[in-house]
């Protein structure tokens, strides 16, 4: 199988063996099994419904209310999806890539504009972007399975939930079995995280900046902090804590990342507290420390001079502290290697 000569399992954290967190694979069903076994029509209504919105936009919290079958969103996207790729990625947590990789297919295009983007090339110029048809979109999702990928991974879904969600129907005809990763900004609308109830296996949002005005000045877009709060929220109420299988591959639940940014530019101290105290103290978190200057930031030194270097050890150690103070502790670990 892929994978099986670059990696090994090494001594996955406690909790992913803790039986709380457990579900054993013989007794897991994807969400969007389970609604199919409730009733076809219960995911073709949501079909329908999802792509009817693409005539007066509100797909995502810009609300653009442009009709995508005639011209482009604000996102940049008309009536179908575009994909920039599409492969098995073994840069995902150790929970999602496995020994095989997570299938992760990336969206051309998003919906915010974040000056330090890290995949600029694709989510802001849109490169290698080419629009699928639901049918080929599902086609992407089996192949994917077959080559073994542990689950789907849809990463900067947020303006396609409604073409995912058209070929998702396509793709369980095809036989589409695995998880469902919904790998997103945090800034979905609540009407799309309501069509995802039922579908999605495991929400993974961002939570990017704190504080609106530091949020308009970086992502471009004031409500982030708002919206992300209140989605991160509803994500939880859908999937709850996130749960593994016995192997430690996660099946179901939450998992939250975040990157620290220098001098504390994100808000990482209250977004911590807010995951912890408002959201749950056993959510699953990455805290990220890769941050370097890309995107905008490294075209226009000049203009983000606060940006232009990485975080230092004591920084990213100060994020860990702070999280661990408002009760967090299950943080994302590498435990699998190369040999």
């Amino acid at each position: 199988m892929l994978g099986r000569k670059k990696y090994a399992f090494g001594n996955p954290p406690w909790y992913i063996r803790d039986e709380r967190f457990v579900i054993k694979r013989k007794d897991f069903v994807p969400a969007y099994i389970r609604l199919r076994e409730e009733g076809k029509w219960k995911i073709q209504e949501k079909v329908e419904r999802a792509i009817e919105s693409l005539r007066n936009c509100k797909v995502c919290p810009r609300n653009c209310q442009i009709d995508r079958f005639v011209k482009v969103g604000v996102c940049r996207v008309g009536r179908y999806a575009r994909v920039s790729s599409a492969f098995p990625h073994f840069g995902e947590e150790d929970c999602l890539r496995g020994l095989n990789g997570s299938g992760t297919i990336f969206f051309a295009f998003c919906n915010l504009r974040c000056v330090f983007c890290q995949n600029f090339d694709i989510s802001w110029k849109g490169e290698d972007g080419i629009e699928v048809s639901p049918q080929d979109l599902a086609r992407i999702m089996i192949r994917l399975q077959e080559i073994g990928c542990h689950n789907i991974n849809l990463v900067t879904p947020e303006h396609v939930v409604p073409q995912i969600l058209e070929a998702l129907l396509f793709a369980i005809e095809m036989g589409l079995k695995i998880p469902i990763v919904y790998n997103t900004s945090a800034y979905d609308s609540e009407e799309s995280i309501e069509l995802m109830d039922g579908i999605v296996d495991i929400y993974m949002p961002d939570f990017k900046i704190w504080d609106s005005e530091l949020s308009w000045k970086y992502l471009g877009v004031r409500d982030y902090p708002d919206v992300a709060r209140r989605i991160i929220k509803k994500m939880y109420e859908q999937v709850g804590d996130l749960k593994f299988d016995e192997n430690g591959l996660a099946l179901r639940g939450l998992l939250v990342r975040h990157l620290v940014m220098p001098a504390n530019i994100a808000g990482t101290d209250k977004i911590v507290k807010f995951i912890a105290y408002e959201i749950s103290p056993h959510t699953y978190i990455n805290i990220m420390d890769q941050y370097y200057p890309a995107g905008l930031v490294a075209l226009r030194p000049k203009n983000y001079p606060e940006l232009m270097r990485r975080i230092s050890s004591d920084e990213y150690e100060q994020a860990i502290r702070w999280a661990q103070e408002a009760g967090l502790y299950r943080f994302d670990v590498r435990w699998l290697h190369y040999f």
